[in-house]
């Protein structure tokens, strides 16, 4: 009996999740049928991204935080990627290195921007550990980022470092789900634009991160609310 019972469950839980998939088939495919009758196939040529300039634009400006102060902002080549280098502070006590690298075209997805980042910086890294904060948009509109956390130092140099992709409903350090995402959205004629985020905040050597924790997901908060509110503005 107890097999029998054991069985039963286990075809139960395939079947339903035979008919989740066929959901998601169905769901898919809805959004894919207009496109078909206006004979464009989603595979050929990815929808444009219609604030792919102004998202190009932060390279060369950088980003205007509430509470915070730009001490200086200029483009720096890691790895052959333009990333806008930004140095700011909240008070003399309180500074930090916010670095963005937008998305460069509509074909370009997120790799190895972490990386490029470790490797420009000769980093050594532990403490990773995740790190999740909400952000608000100018409409009162409120999304969840999820971010990587870290201890980041070379010679001259400690940092708790936080890593993320924003994105115009959240953000997330793994680029495979904004590819599974921008491909959901491809099939709806829609698109997923994406700006790399890289914030470092000077500790004591090899010191504590957690003490810091607060400050880094209060500035990674005011970081995605302004790309929100502004480049990634959700349409």
């Amino acid at each position: 009996m107890n097999y029998l019972n054991s069985k039963l469950k286990t075809d139960n839980l395939k079947l339903s999740q035979v008919i989740l998939l066929l959901f998601l088939l169905v769901l898919i495919a809805l959004g894919a049928i207009p496109s078909y009758l206006k004979g464009h196939w989603p595979w050929e040529q990815p929808p444009p991204i219609p604030s792919l300039k102004q998202i190009q634009q932060l390279r060369k400006t950088g980003l205007t935080l509430t509470g915070w102060q730009t001490i200086s902002q200029e483009v720096r080549e890691v790895s052959g990627h333009k990333w806008s280098y930004q140095n700011i502070q909240r008070d003399r006590k309180t500074q930090a290195i916010l670095m963005l690298l937008p998305q460069n075209g509509p074909k370009e997805q997120p790799q190895v921007e972490w990386v490029d980042v470790k490797g420009f910086w000769r980093w050594k890294t532990d403490k990773y550990r995740p790190a999740q904060f909400t952000a608000v948009s100018t409409n009162d509109r409120s999304v969840k980022v999820e971010a990587q956390f870290f201890q980041g130092w070379n010679r001259n140099q400690t940092y708790a470092v936080l890593q993320w992709y924003a994105l115009p409903d959240g953000g997330t350090p793994d680029p495979g789900k904004w590819f599974w995402a921008d491909q959901r959205a491809q099939w709806q004629g829609r698109r997923v634009p994406w700006v790399a985020v890289n914030i470092q905040i000077p500790i004591e050597p090899l010191g504590d991160i957690e003490k810091v924790r607060p400050l880094a997901q209060s500035l990674g908060q005011s970081v995605q609310s302004a790309l929100m509110a502004g480049s990634l503005q959700k349409k």
